[in-house]
């Protein structure tokens, strides 16, 4: 089996959204997307004081794409004008279908604003072919206890997975679209390998530690891209390390985004604009989660 090499690695730039820690590794300096992932936040790793103020993530729309959130420390929750709400702790994920669009919010419960805590959140942005950009919204929250956690032999490895196939297991959810996708925590000299990517775009994001690929290091918030011949991606930790890994088919379609926004054409991006200050998107329901 032909093992996948770096192709380069890309930094992750520092962006910070008011007092939250944020760095952005895609879209980048030498990087638009890695089809049909378009967009990650790394927000954190940051100890908030008590009495803070949360994040900063009020009522915002989207439409055309959806978003797949890792809570890595902390926690997190959502409100959307679909009428779904949660409070998703620590090692949960929250995967949204913006779809024909809808309006959430995603801030810090009242507990976590009173006592403040640790908080590493990943957010990441997964296209839609064209023929979904307007599916109904959805969203699926999970908690730890709900997804797979799989070790190897050694006890070395874990990977949480949350879509797709892996070592004989299914992941905690069922996507629109063929998805991979994981977190992977490995302790130092741990080796675990990513078969059947072949034809498929691979997203690996270093979160934490150093790793190695083919014998090339792949250093802490970095994304890396690998070479598109290969049908096996095989990592081994240099240091603890903590990756963002999956995997899909490219779409292929063009990408018009604007802000909140990401359709195919300008017109598309025009009519979701309109129809958001129409109301369109409804708005968030009066209450809040816990």
């Amino acid at each position: 089996m032909a093992t996948k090499t770096i192709k380069k690695r890309h930094p992750a730039m520092r962006d910070d959204i008011a007092d939250l820690t944020t760095r952005r590794p895609v879209p980048g300096a030498d990087i638009d997307q890695v089809d049909p992932f378009l967009f990650l936040n790394h927000h954190g790793p940051q100890v908030y004081p008590p009495r803070n103020r949360g994040l900063p993530f009020g009522p915002h729309p989207h439409r055309g794409f959806e978003t797949v959130t890792f809570i890595l420390t902390g926690e997190l929750a959502h409100r959307d004008s679909a009428g779904h709400e949660s409070v998703i702790k620590e090692g949960g994920i929250q995967w949204m279908t913006a779809g024909s669009g809808l309006v959430h919010a995603e801030i810090s419960p009242e507990e976590f604003k009173r006592q403040g805590g640790p908080l590493e959140i990943l957010q990441l942005w997964v296209n839609l072919p064209p023929k979904l950009k307007m599916v109904a919204p959805r969203y699926v929250g999970l908690q730890r206890e709900e997804i797979p956690a799989i070790q190897s032999a050694d006890g070395k490895v874990t990977v949480n997975l949350v879509s797709g196939q892996w070592n004989g297991h299914e992941g905690a959810m069922k996507p629109l679209l063929d998805l991979f996708m994981s977190t992977v925590e490995i302790a130092v000299g741990g080796r675990v390998s990513f078969p059947g990517v072949a034809n498929r775009n691979v997203f690996l994001y270093v979160v934490r530690g150093s790793i190695r690929i083919a014998g090339e290091q792949a250093p802490q918030y970095h994304l890396i891209e690998l070479s598109d011949e290969g049908d096996s991606v095989d990592i081994e930790a240099e240091t603890d390390a903590v990756l963002l890994f999956g995997n899909g088919e490219p779409i292929g379609a063009p990408v018009v985004a604007y802000g909140p926004f990401v359709m195919n054409t300008r017109e598309e991006i025009v009519q979701a604009i309109r129809d958001y200050e129409a109301g369109k998107f409804n708005a968030i329901p009066e209450g809040r989660v816990a």
